[in-house]
């Protein structure tokens, strides 16, 4: 089978993009699949116009070169927010993960949390600023008042914790929300829940299943991009599956199944979730996971036997409708 591995991009999520693609371009390859490498960034946005309109009149031009599936290894804005996604639709060619409106919905936190509080499931409270609010005042004051501290401050529209704050001081409310706004132009604030944290992964199409619950324990008490990716191999413990009460697992997985489904997401998904002494909190739903090696999905899968080989491949098939 013919594959393209879109990877990069022009996010924040890049390195993280660049390490999935790799990944999963090798296990193609391992597969026995005729595997082609985009680095979106390098390929065609910063190629020479002359070899970018070539690359895209090819695509466009010539369905004889389509590949039979594009595997979507890209995180953050301008990839996993359905744009990338729409251009695939009106050429026609698959891809993995959800369409265009799941990935617009989940990409953007305060449209999600709107999603799943109609649902009946469980968010936090929270507030939204633009660029211009936080030069007010009445932006703290507003927090203060409304939610108090501490409270967690994040770019609306951001993966892998980058521009996400969790703030235990009112003096420090204004680099945090300046953190955020150079990563959107709208910056959430959201009410703080002290908890044991949670990510479920579903997968399916017609029958959407969930993949053993995986907790993560970090030594700094959030789950930033350092605990997620550097170096530091005691920055954070992940736990799968998760050591839960039976009532408490089923719970947890019928909520990321409902996140799943009120988002219309489709393939496979990752919810993120607070388990606080009041109960379960849903936090996001990611639409393209990452599939680095220290990744939380592979992990999942890997607990009850599922090769990172053998998920790559189950995610083309049912990007093809199997």
């Amino acid at each position: 089978m013919k594959i393209a591995v879109l990877a990069g991009g022009t996010s924040a999520e890049r390195p993280v993009s660049l390490q999935s693609g790799r990944q999963v371009y090798a296990a193609l390859v391992r597969l026995g699949h005729d595997v082609e490498w985009w680095d979106v960034k390098k390929d065609l946005i910063e190629a020479p116009a002359s070899a970018t309109t070539r690359a895209l009149q090819d695509v466009a031009g010539r369905s004889e070169l389509y590949p039979d599936v594009v595997f979507i290894a890209l995180h953050g804005p301008d990839g996993e927010d359905g744009t990338v996604q729409g251009f695939l639709d009106v050429l026609g060619i698959p891809y993995t993960g959800s369409k265009v409106l799941a990935s617009s919905l989940a990409m953007d936190k305060v449209r999600a949390k709107t999603m799943f509080a109609a649902s009946g499931i469980p968010v936090a409270a929270h507030l939204v600023f633009n660029r211009d609010d936080i030069r007010s005042r009445s932006c703290i004051r507003k927090i203060e008042q409304d939610l108090g501290l501490p409270c967690v401050v994040k770019p609306v529209k951001q993966g892998s914790s980058f521009g996400t704050s969790v703030v235990t001081d009112v003096g420090d409310l204004p680099k945090a929300l300046r953190l955020a706004s150079k990563y959107d132009v709208e910056i959430m604030v959201e009410e703080f829940i002290p908890g044991r944290e949670m990510t479920v992964a579903c997968i399916g199409t017609t029958t959407v299943a969930t993949l053993p619950i995986v907790e993560i324990i970090t030594k700094s008490g959030f789950f930033d991009y350092t605990s997620k990716y550097g170096t530091d191999d005691d920055a954070a413990q992940e736990i799968v599956p998760a050591e839960l009460e039976a009532s408490e697992a089923e719970e947890a997985a019928n909520l990321a199944l409902e996140c799943h489904s009120s988002l219309g997401c489709h393939g496979y998904s990752r919810t993120d979730m607070i388990l606080s002494e009041h109960g379960f909190y849903v936090l996001e739903t990611n639409t393209l996971p990452g599939m680095t090696e220290t990744s939380l999905l592979p992990k999942s899968a890997g607990a009850i036997g599922m090769s990172f080989d053998e998920l790559v491949g189950r995610l083309v098939q049912l990007a093809l409708g199997d």
